[in-house]
């Protein structure tokens, strides 16, 4: 909405025609030190031979290999890498008092055409100085990839750049099928998606 060389305001001026900070428009994600990218190796590494490590467990094999870390790091780590340990858990599925239920769209539905039902989901790539996030857009029927972006952070702009490819390409699906998930929104604050399963496209 800003533009920095506009020929009659100043960015200055447009800040605050927009009420925001002018320091907003100069503001740069920072991505993960060295010494947490480390860490996330050190953890993918491990979370193949052992998956049923939780974050406590994590946290002490760490430790026992002589890395200064405490629970509270590795546990944003682990999220950020989206790792969930396999193991039995308690009956949690019963939602909250006063949690608003969303209709689940695709129960019981038959997916038997191209554009009925679209999927689309994020996993992380380790590379060898870090990580980079990879999103998909899949149309269940025909398995195939309808569009893909990868990014070295979690903004949201890249998803949404490919959910606009795929439409696009291939037009808006009946039905769009999404996971809880989070996503870094333009103020770099870290944001809850809607937690709706799926929406329906009319």
């Amino acid at each position: 909405m800003i533009e920095g060389d506009h020929p009659e305001l100043s960015v200055g001026a447009q800040c605050r025609l927009l009420s925001i900070a002018r320091s907003s428009f100069y503001y740069a994600l920072k991505g993960e030190t060295e010494m947490n990218l480390a860490l996330m190796l050190l953890i993918d590494k491990q979370f193949m031979e052992t998956p049923f490590y939780g974050v406590q467990q994590m946290t002490w094999h760490l430790q026992n290999e002589g890395n200064a870390v405490n629970v509270k790091r590795i546990r944003r780590l682990m999220r950020l890498m989206r790792l969930m340990p396999i193991y039995q858990k308690l009956d949690t599925s019963r939602p909250a008092k006063g949690h608003k239920t969303y209709p689940y769209l695709l129960g019981g539905l038959r997916v038997d055409r191209p554009n009925q039902v679209w999927c689309a989901d994020i996993t992380y790539l380790p590379m060898r100085r870090g990580f980079l996030y990879l999103v998909a857009v899949i149309d269940w029927s025909t398995r195939k990839v309808l569009a893909w972006r990868i990014s070295n952070t979690l903004e949201a702009d890249f998803c949404v750049e490919a959910l606009n490819e795929a439409v696009h390409r291939f037009g808006p699906p009946e039905i769009m099928n999404m996971e809880h998930g989070r996503a870094i929104g333009s103020s770099g604050q870290a944001t809850s998606v809607q937690p709706v399963h799926v929406l329906r496209l009319d």
